[in-house]
């Protein structure tokens, strides 16, 4: 599925700090698939069908992102890819295959860095919100700081592990919203428009969620730029890639769910969390059935 993302990619980047990052992606894309090819060859079992050049991916059809979001879906990738390939490892006992995982968690290392710098250098890269440091040490002495849901009380203001998730699940949700709105735009089949333009109503229901709460405590919710999607209707990639890929999205965003609310300690963030992973749960369900 990457390789036939990339490969389309390739064809229509212009420019060439972006374009190097999309040339080692979709090389390394390509090696892991010869590895895992190689592997399954060995042990004698039967490899997936999975995606193809030629019936998944037209490379030909009209540009449909701009450079700024390829350098960014690739960026947030990485960071996905990052978690996946540590559980891999952890979850690994024969040799060959935590090497295999251990050399894709350094490209992928790679691969953030790389990203990271070029929007950095271009300007773009949004930046999480600067915290002072603190100045003494200090103890909570009540309970009251679990406390999120109160109507005798005041919520106390947030803790930086805090803010660091929520401002993390609004860049996924804007990047999911930004693909969900592009998938509906290209597909020629009203009810896979339909399902994707709920999508992307959820992620900005999200957005609109995590954001007030940054909101109401000071802080500034990031905000990327608009100019992401053309305005072309012909389809680039074949439907199983665009639900395969928002399964993937969905799946992740459950994981970051549910790793920010075992990280937060207002309970009011735990159960926003809880009952919005439910929501993305029910809404995948259509790609396992698809």
């Amino acid at each position: 599925m990457s390789n036939c993302i990339l490969g389309y990619f390739l064809k229509h980047v212009e420019d060439e700090e972006t374009k190097s990052i999309v040339q080692f992606t979709f090389d390394t894309t390509s090696t892991h698939i010869e590895k895992l090819s190689s592997i399954f060859e060995k042990e004698h079992i039967p490899l997936p069908t999975g995606f193809t050049m030629d019936d998944d991916v037209n490379i030909n059809a009209p540009r449909l992102y701009s450079d700024m979001f390829m350098l960014t879906f690739l960026n947030h990738m990485s960071k996905m890819w990052l978690l996946s390939y540590s559980g891999f490892i952890a979850m690994s006992a024969r040799e060959d295959i935590r090497a295999f995982f251990i050399k894709g968690l350094e490209e992928t290392s790679d691969l953030f860095n790389r990203s990271s710098e070029v929007a950095i250098s271009q300007g773009f890269f949004v930046r999480a919100p600067y915290i002072a440091y603190p100045t003494k040490k200090d103890y909570e002495d009540s309970k009251k700081y679990f406390s999120g849901v109160s109507f005798f009380s005041k919520q106390r203001p947030l803790n930086t592990v805090e803010i660091s998730h929520l401002y993390m699940n609004i860049q996924t949700n804007l990047i999911g919203s930004k693909l969900a709105l592009s998938f509906a735009q290209i597909s020629p089949r009203e009810e896979l428009q339909k399902w994707m333009l709920r999508g992307n109503d959820i992620s900005k229901k999200h957005l609109q969620i995590f954001s007030s709460i940054l909101l109401e405590n000071n802080i500034q919710p990031p905000v990327s730029s608009d100019a992401g999607i053309t305005d072309s209707t012909t389809p680039p990639f074949s439907d199983k890639v665009a639900l395969f890929l928002m399964g993937v999205l969905s799946a992740a965003g459950v994981g970051n769910y549910a790793t920010a609310a075992a990280a937060s300690q207002r309970s009011d963030l735990v159960i926003n969390y809880e009952r919005l992973s439910l929501e993305i749960g029910q809404y995948a369900k259509v790609v396992l059935t698809s």
